[in-house]
């Protein structure tokens, strides 16, 4: 079966096929050693981790899930709820499914993790996830920086939130309270793994706040390396 016809077959749309074949692509082989390598720069998940309210009844979502090491955290609390995992990437998604069985999380009694593929910006349009409810939380861990569609991606987070609910977003920052050598040459090391620091999605962020359809607060990690962004559906 060639590459198109399998992602066809794997229930992803034509006109998103060809990205989320790009990103099988990209995470074929890294995928394998991905956990270990991100450790060291993807700094603030934990924290971002700690703002997650679960318990009974509450439905927990990760945009761009990877290898589920964050949902894996999550699983790991005494009541960890619904959680939920979509990347666009099944390659990413196989090592996730490896992943949480290895761990053996959720602990018997809770729900599976519900993984799927899917772009960010498809969110739930054809109920991937078996569910008309909304999220409680839907996070994006050093994601948006990465979609090339994160306008459709953040409105269609939004729109799949309750009222009260959070988006987290945690994602590279400025560095603008680094000193300056060492944030020029940082950024140049980032860039050798595709990452950088998008201002165009902070700046959509302020302006989602302004708009008032959202509560949005800032918080810096490490000096403006990264930011932790919260942001309440109202």
């Amino acid at each position: 079966m060639s590459e198109p016809d399998a992602a066809s077959a794997r229930g992803v749309e034509p006109v998103a096929a060809g990205q989320a074949l790009a990103m099988d692509r990209m995470y074929r082989l890294t995928r394998h050693v991905y956990d270990a390598t991100r450790a060291y720069y993807l700094l603030g998940r934990d924290r971002m981790l700690s703002q997650v309210v679960t318990a009974p009844g509450t439905a927990t979502l990760e945009v761009g899930c990877g290898t589920a090491r964050n949902l894996i955290k999550l699983a790991r609390r005494p009541e960890p709820g619904l959680l939920c995992g979509l990347d666009a990437s099944q390659e990413m998604l196989n090592t996730a499914a490896t992943s949480v069985a290895r761990a053996g999380v959720p602990a018997a009694g809770h729900e599976p993790i519900r993984l799927r593929q899917g772009l960010a910006e498809c969110l739930d349009r054809h109920g991937m996830f078996g569910r008309e409810a909304p999220f409680d939380t839907i996070f994006f861990s050093y994601c948006l920086s990465m979609v090339p569609t994160w306008p459709g991606a953040i409105e269609a987070a939004l729109a799949n939130l309750r009222i009260g609910g959070q988006m987290l977003i945690v994602d590279f920052w400025d560095q603008g309270d680094l000193p300056r050598a060492f944030a020029a040459g940082l950024k140049a090391w980032l860039a050798l793994f595709h990452v950088h620091y998008r201002p165009e999605v902070h700046d959509a962020l302020v302006e989602l706040g302004r708009s008032g359809r959202a509560e949005v607060r800032f918080e810096s990690v490490a000096r403006r390396y990264a930011y932790i962004a919260t942001v309440r559906k109202v």
